[in-house]
This record gives structure tokens, C-alpha cells and sequence, in this order.
């Protein structure tokens, strides 16, 4: 699923340093984008929400 410019939005995200390593070194493995990784984890986070409230 690939979000068009007129759809997209800039977030500024602060981590700590190790946080940071931990998303870079991940990224590197699995040759994602850090955007990319982040964006999976909303996605999930929607599934998330969407599944707990039809509880």
C-alpha cells in the first residue's frame, strides 16, 4: 500500500540513542526503509485497535 504525496505527512519522532540504533540496525538487516518500519507498526496498531473494540 503506497501512500500518494497529497496523502502524506512529515512526523518528527525523538528516540533515545539506543532506540535509535535498534531501528537503524534493524532496517539494515532487513533492507527497509526506516519509514517503511515505522509505517508497519501503525498498520498493526490499527489492526490492534480494530480487533479490541468488536470485543
Amino acid at each position: 500500500m503506497t501512500m500518494g504525496r497529497k496523502n502524506a505527512a512529515n512526523l518528527t519522532i525523538q528516540f533515545s540513542l539506543e532506540e535509535k540504533i535498534i531501528l537503524e540496525e534493524y532496517c539494515e538487516k532487513m533492507q527497509r526503509t526506516k519509514s517503511d518500519v515505522i509505517r508497519e507498526m501503525v498498520r498493526k496498531l490499527k489492526k490492534y485497535l480494530d480487533s479490541s473494540q468488536s470485543l
